[in-house]
C-alpha cells in the first residue's frame, strides 16, 4: 500500500477499530456501502472518509415544499401515557417526534446522522464512548442544551427503578450514573461493558432517547413540552388528537419548519385512517399494513414508501414445556413455512425472506451464506416422525391482533396443517396479549406459541439480549443455552467489524439449529401521503419526521 501523509495522517487520528474498518476496506474485505455505514458508528464524516477516496451515492435533494399550510396526520389513538419514559405504543410515541430530538438519527440505510451531537467517539475497547453537542440548541422554553440535560436524559432512562422502556436496550450496558458530563458541550458515557455499536443505542434507534431538559419528572404537558424540535404543541386531547405549530425559535435556522401547523386526528386503526385519507380528510396515514392497505398500493393518487427494516412477526415456540421442548418439533413447523408466500403473496412485496434468526437481511453483519431455511413439508414429517409425533398434535397459538398478524398466524396455521399440526389460533388485544409485560402474567411471555408485534432495530444486540440470552425480558420462548448466552456476550463486546460478522454468522447458524422462534419475513416500515405531500421523512424504526414536511410546489 503506497504511502499518503494525508491519510496517514487522518488514520493517527482515529481509533483502533476505525483503523481495524479501514484496513478490511482497503484489503476488499468490505464493499464500499458497509464500509460507509459502519465508518459512521466510530464517528467518521464522509467527507474524512472521502480522504480515503471513498463516495457516498448521490443522494436525492430535499424536496420543494410550499411554506405555510396545515398537514393532517392520522395515527392511531395513544393507548397509554404519551412520555417517553414508558410510551411504547404507535399513538404515544408520535406525539413526541414532532418536538424532540435525538443526539444521533438512525438514517433508513442504517447509517447515522449528527443530530444534537456533531461529532462522537469510542476508546480502543468500546466502553468508554464521548459526545461533542452542538452549542446553538435550545429547548421549546427557552433553556440553553447542555451536557447536563443530556446526561440527566440518559441516566433517567438507564435507572433500573424507572420504569423506562429505553430498560430494554440498555439494561447491563449502561446504568443510572454512567453518563457524566466533562463540559458544557461534551458528555461521555462508561459502559459496564464494551459495546462496538453504542451509537446506535444512543440515537433515534432508541425512541425514548429523545432529549428533555434535566428538569424533566414525567408526564405529557398540553403546552411546551420541553423538546428542541422544529414544531411545538399547541393543543392535545387524549381521544381526539393533537395540533402542532412552528417553533419560531427553532435553533437550525436554515431549516425552519415550512409548515403553519400540523394537526394529528386519532384512529381507533389504520382501516378508518385509510377510509379518511382515501375521503381526503386527512393527509397522511402514519403506519399501513400491506394487508389492509390494497386500496392505496400502486394507485397514483397516493405515495407508498416502504423503507427497509428489521421490523417482524417472529414466532416464538416454548423450548421448556409442551409439545415444542423437542427441536425436532420445532424445526418441522419451520419447514411447513411458504417463506416465499408471506413475502409476494401477504405482503405483497413489502419485505424480505427471513431465516429463523433475529438477523435480517439489512444488517451488514448478517452472513447471507448461512443456506436459508426452504418449504418443505417431507421433511417435516420426517422430524415429527422422529419426534414421536407422527400423526401431527393440535395446540394453542396466542396472536397479537394487530396490522397483518391475524392473517400472517391464518397462513402459518394452513402450512403447519399438511404435516398434522393443528394451531389453535387464539387472538388476544394488545393490552390482553402483553398483560403487563412480566412472566407469569402475560400471554407474550408464558404461551407455548406466540406471534409478537416486533419493531425495529439498527442492530441486533437488542433482539439478542432481551428475546435470547436465558434472562432475557423478551425471552418468550424461554431458552436457557449457555452457548448462545456465551456467545451473544462476545458479539456485543467485539469492536471490529468482520469480528462481529463471525460471531454472527454462528449465532445464525445455532438459531438454525434450536428453532426457538419462526422468523419467516423482514417488514418494511409503509406509510401513504397524498401525491401532493413531500418531505415526510421515515425511518425503519416506524418513526416519521415531519420537521421539513409540506405540500410540494
Amino acid at each position: 500500500m503506497s504511502w499518503n501523509p494525508l491519510k496517514d495522517s487522518f488514520r493517527h487520528n482515529v481509533s483502533g477499530p476505525a483503523n481495524a474498518l479501514i484496513d478490511g476496506y482497503l484489503a476488499g474485505r468490505l464493499d464500499r456501502r458497509t464500509f460507509l455505514r459502519q465508518g459512521t458508528v466510530f464517528g467518521l464524516s464522509l467527507s474524512a472518509m472521502g480522504i480515503l477516496g471513498v463516495r457516498a451515492d448521490a443522494q436525492d435533494g430535499p424536496v420543494a415544499v410550499k411554506k405555510g399550510g396545515t398537514l393532517r396526520v392520522g395515527v392511531t389513538t395513544p393507548s397509554g401515557p404519551v412520555d417517553p419514559m414508558v410510551a411504547a405504543n404507535q399513538g404515544s410515541i408520535a406525539m413526541y417526534q414532532p418536538v424532540g430530538e435525538y443526539l444521533i438519527r438512525a438514517e433508513p440505510d442504517l447509517s447515522l446522522r449528527p443530530f444534537l451531537a456533531t461529532e462522537w467517539s469510542s476508546n480502543d475497547a468500546g466502553t468508554v464512548w464521548t459526545f461533542k453537542l452542538r452549542d446553538d440548541v435550545t429547548f421549546q422554553d427557552g433553556q440553553k442544551m447542555t451536557s447536563a440535560d443530556v446526561v440527566a436524559t440518559f441516566n433517567r432512562l438507564a435507572d433500573p427503578d424507572g420504569g423506562s422502556i429505553a430498560l430494554s436496550a440498555f439494561r447491563g450496558i449502561i446504568g443510572k450514573n454512567s453518563a457524566s458530563a466533562i463540559d458544557d458541550l461534551t458528555v461521555q458515557f462508561e459502559l459496564e461493558r464494551p459495546v462496538g455499536n453504542f451509537p446506535y443505542l444512543a440515537s433515534s434507534d432508541t425512541y425514548s432517547a429523545i432529549i428533555l431538559p434535566a428538569s424533566y419528572s414525567t408526564g405529557f404537558e398540553e403546552a411546551g413540552f420541553p423538546g428542541t424540535g422544529p414544531l411545538r404543541m399547541k393543543s392535545f386531547s387524549p381521544t381526539a388528537g393533537a395540533t402542532f405549530v412552528r417553533n419560531e425559535e427553532y435553533w437550525d435556522k436554515a431549516n425552519p419548519a415550512p409548515l403553519d401547523q400540523i394537526d394529528f386526528i386519532f384512529f381507533a386503526d389504520e382501516t378508518p385512517a385509510l377510509l379518511a385519507l382515501q375521503g381526503s380528510e386527512i393527509d397522511v396515514v402514519y403506519q399501513v399494513s400491506v394487508q389492509n392497505g390494497r386500496a392505496v398500493v400502486n394507485n397514483p393518487a397516493y405515495k407508498m414508501v416502504g423503507t427497509r427494516s428489521a421490523a417482524s412477526r417472529p414466532l416464538h415456540l416454548r423450548t421448556d414445556t409442551g409439545p415444542w421442548m423437542d427441536k425436532r418439533v420445532r424445526q418441522a413447523l419451520a419447514y411447513t413455512v411458504d417463506r416465499t408466500g408471506v413475502v409476494d403473496g401477504l405482503m405483497q412485496g413489502y419485505a424480505e425472506i427471513g431465516n429463523d434468526s433475529p438477523f435480517a437481511p439489512i444488517f451488514p453483519v448478517t452472513n447471507p451464506d448461512v443456506p436459508q431455511r426452504q418449504l418443505d413439508l417431507d421433511k417435516a414429517r420426517a422430524l415429527l416422525a422422529e419426534a414421536g409425533v407422527p400423526d401431527g398434535f393440535k395446540t394453542s397459538l396466542n396472536v397479537i391482533n394487530t396490522l397483518e398478524v391475524p392473517a400472517y398466524a391464518t397462513v402459518l396455521q394452513a402450512g403447519a396443517a399438511k404435516v398434522g399440526i393443528d394451531l389453535d389460533i387464539i387472538l388476544q388485544d394488545g393490552g390482553t396479549y402483553y398483560g403487563d409485560g412480566q412472566f407469569g402474567s402475560s400471554p407474550w411471555l408464558d404461551s407455548t406459541a406466540g406471534i409478537t408485534d416486533f419493531g425495529h432495530r439498527s442492530i441486533p444486540n437488542v433482539y439478542l439480549t432481551a428475546q435470547f440470552q436465558s434472562d432475557g425480558v423478551w425471552n418468550s420462548s424461554h431458552l436457557n443455552d449457555p452457548e448462545i448466552d456465551k456467545e451473544i456476550g462476545e458479539f456485543l463486546a467485539t469492536v471490529e467489524f468482520e469480528a462481529q460478522r463471525k460471531i454472527a454468522t454462528s449465532l445464525q447458524e445455532k438459531f438454525m439449529d434450536l428453532t426457538p422462534t419462526i422468523y419467516s419475513a423482514f417488514l418494511q416500515f409503509v406509510f401513504v401521503t397524498g401525491a401532493n405531500v413531500g418531505g415526510v421523512v421515515p425511518n425503519s424504526s416506524g418513526q416519521l419526521f415531519l420537521g421539513q414536511a409540506g405540500f410540494v410546489e
